[in-house]
């Protein structure tokens, strides 16, 4: 059976279903790019402040750059004020022209929530209705929402976020199928999804714990009620391994995963980092490609020495070298 499927999101279709989650401080649109590359459907923005937004931020504004390759993508937004993110819907929509517009309703870093803003939304589920409607009938770009199981594991209610979602007319949801406290350790809850597809009446898209090709073919082939999770979503997983789109889009399809070249994923690396340079000013992309660099390197040969080399680059030359080491250490 082939799981891999276009998805139906309101007025949108995807080409597939796996998908890349807004992750702060890397899933700009140079890996973006990279990943659409290696068979990503679809994929996030970081997620991007609605007040800033509206207030005309050229940081801001940078988060919504889009790489040549991105036919499609979608623009994750954060706020608590419906006007707010209504206004910022019209802008990200007129400026950028986005095929989804999603909101963020899951996010547990601190200065997030004390605005009101991120997983602090799930206690107040009448607000993300609120949210949702007002953005629906500000722009013509499909709304979609990103969820959390609840605030604590004393108040899980992410069925009645989902509804309020819906009922403000979300095209889809997305479940971290995690509570805000645990923020991101322990384990997800995959037995979240099968209730959740049961109830909804729009697509549900699976995030948490993707670290493999496996763990997509077992969430996508898992039914409920004669349902199931209509695509997944990548984010720890999908860093420094582009490939694993690659690989699971074979699997899903019934075809073994392919191998990846050790010189190919360092071609891809390079190819990242010439894309940051066209998107960022030089010593930008030099100081925020490191991190990238470390993701890269996970359980490579060399990975210390050329860690330690990584965190150093300042300058293209730098990285040329560092390139060149990595390149040694694989041949």
């Amino acid at each position: 059976m082939n799981l891999h499927r276009p998805v139906q999101i309101g007025s949108f279709t995807t080409r597939g279903n796996l998908f890349l989650a807004p992750v702060a401080g890397y899933s700009d649109a140079a890996y973006r790019s990279v990943c659409i590359d290696a068979g990503c459907d679809l994929a996030y923005t970081e997620m991007v402040s609605s007040e800033a937004l509206t207030r005309g931020s050229c940081k801001t504004a940078v988060l919504l750059e889009r790489a040549g390759n991105e036919s499609e993508f979608a623009v994750q937004l954060f706020g608590a004020n419906p006007d707010t993110m209504a206004r910022a819907a019209e802008i990200v929509a007129k400026r950028w022209s986005p095929s989804i517009i999603d909101v963020n309703c899951g996010c547990p870093v601190p200065k997030i929530i004390k605005t009101g803003a991120g997983s602090a939304l799930m206690k107040d589920p009448g607000r993300i209705e609120a949210i949702v409607r007002t953005m629906s009938t500000a722009v013509d770009v499909p709304i979609t929402v990103k969820i959390r199981l609840g605030w604590d594991e004393a108040t899980v209610n992410y069925l009645e976020a989902a509804d309020a979602a819906i009922n403000g007319g979300a095209a889809a949801l997305t479940l971290h199928a995690r509570t805000r406290a645990q923020g991101y350790s322990g384990t997800a809850d995959r037995s979240a999804f099968g209730p959740l597809v049961t109830l909804s009446s729009i697509p549900v898209f699976a995030s948490g714990d993707l670290f493999s090709p496996e763990d997509a073919v077992a969430i996508l082939s898992e039914e409920a009620e004669g349902k199931a999770v209509a695509g997944v979503m990548f984010a720890r997983g999908a860093m420094g391994d582009p490939f694993i789109f690659t690989r699971t889009k074979a699997m899903l399809m019934g075809e073994t995963p392919p191998d990846i070249d050790p010189l190919n994923k360092v071609a891809v690396a390079r190819k990242h980092f010439l894309l940051s340079l066209s998107f960022y000013d030089e010593r930008t992309a030099c100081v925020e490609f490191r991190k990238q660099a470390c993701s890269y390197l996970k359980g490579v040969r060399g990975g210390a020495e050329l860690r330690a080399k990584a965190v150093t680059c300042s300058t293209p030359e730098d990285y040329q070298g560092f390139f060149s080491l990595w390149e040694r250490y694989v041949t």
